[in-house]
């Protein structure tokens, strides 16, 4: 399993350790991943994401997965979450043609 979130994209970034000695060795800095279950109101149903603590923030500061997706650039989101926008907004059209 990678270590990138799903929705947003972000990735392990590279730094320094730096001792008291000013010594520097290479490090890797991790993003703070967690598997949530994510409820979409269009769909009805909700899924499982392995997304990072600060992607989880932005979805509950937009008002939720489905607006998320529909402001979310194609190149960022993982294939599963492409899966998931289609889907909503395929059924957002579908709900717009029968208003």
């Amino acid at each position: 399993m990678s270590r990138r979130c799903e929705l947003t994209g972000r990735g392990p970034m590279t730094g320094n350790n730096v001792s008291h000695a000013n010594n520097r060795t290479r490090r890797r800095f991790l993003p703070n991943l967690n598997d949530v279950s994510l409820q979409s109101e269009a769909l009805g149903r909700a899924f499982k994401l392995r997304i990072s603590a600060a992607a989880l923030r932005s979805v509950d500061h937009r008002g939720g997965l489905d607006k998320f997706l529909a402001k979310a650039k194609d190149v960022e989101l993982s294939d599963n979450a492409l899966k998931i926008k289609k889907a909503i907004a395929k059924s957002s059209a579908t709900a717009d043609v029968l208003s």
